[in-house]
């Protein structure tokens, strides 16, 4: 038993069964057994491997995308940068760097990181030294002004709820505790949930997703902006039980292993775009197609240029991964908010490589 499923039986036998969504919760961000409290969850070290740290070449990109919407913007004096859930620092360590060549953009910019986790603050701090950010342990606490925010596989890690359709109806699933281990059960009586399914059918709501989408988009109404949402998930609500726990790159049961896995599962965009009141859309579009539209490909073959055989190997084999269909380039995407009125951001309309802007040195 793990020290988190210990502190789990307590409250389980103190309040009754828990919803997913409170055992999910309790599992990341327990003060003392949290996983993202006591874990370096990302890299070849940790549980699982995200975009940035499969190639410098997805976070370039994302740092020019940035530069281009700040134009789309009317270029403001001022804008606020902001990451959430930054992980190692990587994406933005990468983009910082490809932004060289954008000094205008780099002279406007706030560097700000929504992060919760000490640990990975630490590591955000290595690897952003030199660009003194701010950290926030939620949007809330973000200065006012233009923003452009940038959430890669964010939402995934919020909260869900589970309900399961069953002869009388759909019904809730709770967590309960029985021996050394938490199990499910079923609420009674049936929940209010009206959707189609059969027999057996898991839907998944996470309010809290719903939530956090609703105070973007706030802010970007009121302050002006423009958000990029990239995660894994499916464009249209539907029923699937996508909960899923990883630890050390292998799946492995949710209850296996309380505070030592990684909880996360399959993020509905169409849930946060009904979320977005009052914003414009664009998206989502596949992270193959929205990575190729940015000009991937391009930056791919000028790296592979001044690069060693072993090298260009690795290149094509990161570049493979971010955009096959069967990797991460139809299960990822990618979701854009702004304005009304305001210009669909890169990639989202035709075929803007700011990739070519990239001209630094590779890292290796």
């Amino acid at each position: 038993m793990t020290p988190l499923a210990a502190r789990l039986k307590e409250i389980i036998e103190e309040s009754g069964p828990i919803s997913v969504a409170r055992y999910m919760e309790i599992c990341l961000n327990d003060p003392e057994h949290g996983y993202y409290r006591r874990r370096q969850p990302i890299g070849a070290a940790g549980d699982f491997v995200t975009a940035p740290e499969v190639s410098q070449m997805f976070g370039e990109l994302i740092g020019l995308w940035c530069a281009v919407s700040w134009r789309q913007m009317g270029a403001p004096e001022r804008v606020n940068l902001v990451e959430l859930g930054p992980g190692r620092g990587t994406l933005l360590l990468d983009a910082m760097r490809a932004l060289h060549t954008q000094p205008e953009f780099l002279a406007a910019i706030s560097l700000h990181l929504v992060e919760t986790g000490e640990r990975l603050r630490h590591a955000q701090r290595h690897s952003l030294a030199g660009f003194t950010p701010t950290w926030h342990a939620s949007l809330a606490a973000l200065p006012p002004g233009p923003l452009i925010i940038v959430a890669n596989e964010f939402f995934d890690a919020l909260p869900v709820h589970q309900y399961e359709l069953t002869a009388t109806g759909w019904r809730e699933r709770l967590v309960t505790f029985d021996g050394e281990s938490c199990h499910l059960e079923l609420a009674e009586p049936p929940c209010a949930l009206n959707r189609p399914g059969q027999l057996g059918d898991v839907f998944e709501q996470a309010p809290a997703r719903n939530d956090y989408m609703a105070d973007i988009a706030r802010r970007l109404e009121s302050h002006g902006g423009v958000a990029l949402i990239i995660d894994y998930g499916h464009t249209e609500s539907a029923n699937g039980d996508t909960l899923q726990a990883v630890r050390a790159h292998r799946a492995q049961s949710i209850f296996a292993e309380p505070g030592l896995a990684d909880l996360t599962s399959h993020v509905d965009f169409e849930a946060l775009g009904r979320a977005a009141v009052r914003l414009s859309l664009h998206g989502p579009v596949r992270q193959g197609e929205f990575l190729r539209r940015l000009g991937i490909e391009a930056r791919a073959a000028t790296l592979r240029r001044s690069a060693t055989p072993e090298q260009s190997d690795q290149i094509a084999s990161a570049l493979h991964r971010l955009l096959d269909s069967r990797q991460m380039g139809d299960l990822f995407k990618a979701l854009a908010l702004t304005r009304h009125g305001a210009p669909p951001p890169a990639g989202f309309e035709g075929a803007v490589a700011p990739a070519q802007a990239a001209q630094g040195h590779a890292t290796w």
